[in-house]
């Protein structure tokens, strides 16, 4: 006969080998679940962390609680703590039955439930069986239920207890010591600053620098170009060296230069000296007086 169990309740165990069997229906957003066992002392608490049995560590040392594994079946998706009741030590007071989500909240989860089998009978009918409702939803790990000793024999008792912290936190709370170095961290993700409507975009690739465009700006009048002063006056009007002035003629550009060049519409200037011998051509009779 199979025992509908309520949470809070208990129910005796005769079998000498249990099979805790937790099964979820399977669904599109529906977390994996896993199934794991703590062994506690009279205190409560594990004796150490070798009394933790799950996914990376299935087996317990003295062999007498493991996991089996999952498996699927008609009914959904199954994994299973399998626990030898009368070879267990005396130091054991309690062994916890547990359910983890994969980093997900049980509100989830559908339709979980854990159904205890006699595992060396050979029917296939559940001793008793237990629908585990999170209380909060928000729950990422849950006590489903305890085998307990009961003078000489076992009990099984309906929890469904929750915890948001996940196994880690459940186990913590036990005594399992979890290094932190080994507990992956959640990814960060840099969000760029908001670009700027008034700044221009910086080149970000090596290259020739490119010059932004100059913009004029009127000079104060003691930064405009200054020409040097003229090294000879030409005809009363000052001339810039190396430049022609319009309709004058060019002022020599050193002493002893032949002149520079001519100015416009202007002819140069003489500047050779008369032979010692030059004389002027006798006058015609036309200067003579009548």
């Amino acid at each position: 006969m199979t025992h509908a169990m309520l949470k809070g309740s208990n129910v005796p165990l005769e079998a000498t080998t249990v099979r805790a069997v937790l099964r979820w229906t399977p669904g599109q957003g529906v977390p994996d679940v896993d199934a794991s066992a703590l062994l506690l002392g009279p205190d409560g608490r594990v004796r150490s962390d070798e009394d933790f049995v799950f996914y990376n560590q299935p087996r317990h040392p003295a062999g007498k609680v493991w996991r089996l594994g999952k498996k699927r079946v008609a009914e959904g998706l199954t994994d299973t703590i399998q626990t030898e009741l009368t070879g267990v030590e005396s130091e054991v007071s309690r062994i916890l039955l547990v359910a983890s989500a994969d980093g997900m909240t049980f509100d989830r989860v559908q339709e979980l439930r854990i159904l205890l089998y006699d595992a060396a009978g050979t029917g296939t009918e559940a001793l008793a069986y237990f629908d585990v409702k999170p209380e909060t939803g928000e729950e990422t790990a849950l006590i489903c239920g305890e085998l307990y000793r009961r003078g000489e024999g076992w009990k099984f008792r309906a929890l469904g207890e929750g915890y948001s912290n996940g196994l880690k936190g459940l186990a913590t709370d036990f005594g399992i010591s979890v290094d932190e170095s080994e507990v992956m961290e959640e990814p960060t993700t840099t969000v760029p600053a908001p670009a700027t409507t008034n700044t221009p975009a910086q080149p970000t690739t090596a290259g020739p620098a490119q010059q932004s465009p100059e913009v004029s700006l009127p000079l104060p009048p003691e930064q405009y170009p200054q020409q040097p002063p003229p090294t000879q006056p030409a005809y009363g009007y000052p001339q810039p060296t190396g430049r022609p002035a319009y309709g004058y003629p060019q002022a020599p550009a050193a002493a002893g230069a032949a002149g520079a060049q001519a100015g416009y519409d202007y002819p140069p200037p003489v500047t050779a000296v008369p032979a010692p011998d030059f004389r002027l051509p006798p006058q015609g009779p036309q200067f003579i007086g009548r």
